[in-house]
């Protein structure tokens, strides 16, 4: 800083960001002056009005002003204007542990090729990447064999975590060993099975002070339901809110009444804002998944829709006028 006081008719050559000497009242940006040791004059227009280039204290914020709000989930902007503030730690909100158990005989990891009778395994990394995304420290086991001690041992050893994800062996068949597993370890079911589509064998419920949440092993069913319920427990447990990218839209064709569950079509988006399902929906089929724009949401018994009628919609896309 300069150390001295400026009179009436002088100039201090300072650099930008710098204290305003004492006495100065304006600044002129270097690019319009001419200077030497003793002298400096003008070679362009001159500051534009009295004070020009001042940052006067308070201007960006002022002491006792509320930076951040609490339940902010923090991005860069935040850590930045935190940091301006001269604060080096906040306290926040863990991430949410989850462990991740995936089931199954017939599945060998990605990338592995598969043998008879075997597919690979897309639900680990395609719910692994969503629940990072919503800000979950994630911890994938190896794939678990249809076999309930294994599955009992995993599951056990899972308890760390805040949150136990299985993936299949969620629903009625012979090899469907979830249920039995976590009944075998005293586990509290909230509910199993939803009346949605797809996803119908949802599991929910506590093992100890862990919170289960049992998916589907068909992959639509699988993302479906996590994007619902996986998704939403995520934000509460990191402290934000939970909410799910919901607008409306009106329909670009017809649609038949439903049946006794609430239906979740994968569907695109035309130009002029229309949402239209794709005529395949069925749960395994994940090309139509990575292509879909967006959920169209309708009712149990509900009846046929025409084109135009508005419908619920989940974006699984962001589109300029969805917040």
């Amino acid at each position: 800083p300069f150390a001295g006081t400026m009179g009436a008719g002088e100039t201090v050559r300072i650099f930008t960001g710098a204290a305003l000497p004492p006495g100065a009242d304006t600044i002129v940006v270097q690019e319009e002056m001419a200077a030497d040791a003793t002298t400096a004059s003008l070679t362009g227009d001159g500051p534009p009005q009295l004070g020009a280039h001042i940052r006067k204290p308070g201007q960006d914020f002022a002491k006792g002003d509320l930076l951040v709000k609490a339940g902010t989930r923090l991005g860069a902007r935040h850590i930045g204007l935190l940091a301006a503030g001269g604060h080096g730690e906040a306290m926040v909100h863990q991430r949410p542990r989850i462990a991740l158990l995936t089931t199954g005989d017939e599945l060998v990891p990605a990338g592995f090729t598969p043998g008879n009778g075997q597919i690979s395994d897309a639900n680990t990394p395609m719910l692994s990447v969503l629940a990072a995304e919503a800000g979950a420290d994630v911890h994938n086991f190896n794939i678990i064999t249809d076999n309930v001690k294994k599955l009992t041992d995993s599951l056990s050893a899972a308890t760390q975590a805040d949150i136990i994800v299985t993936i299949g062996g969620a629903s009625v068949g012979d090899h469907d060993l979830v249920i039995p597993a976590l009944k075998a370890l005293g586990a509290e079911l909230d509910f199993w099975k939803v009346a949605m589509r797809p996803g119908k064998p949802l599991i929910a419920g506590r093992l100890g002070n862990t919170r289960i949440l049992g998916l589907p092993g068909n992959p639509v069913s699988a993302y479906v339901c996590a994007l619902l319920f996986l998704k939403p427990l995520l934000a509460v447990l990191g402290g934000d809110r939970p909410g799910i990218g919901r607008f409306r839209a009106p329909l670009a064709a017809a649609l038949p009444a439903t049946g006794n569950r609430r239906d979740h079509l994968r569907a695109h988006r035309h130009a002029d804002g229309r949402v239209e399902p794709f005529v395949a929906q069925d749960s395994a089929q994940l090309a139509r998944l990575a292509a879909a724009q967006l959920l169209i949401v309708r009712e149990a018994h509900a009846p046929a829709a025409e084109s135009g009628e508005m419908v619920d919609c989940i974006a699984l896309d962001t589109f300029p006028d969805v917040a």
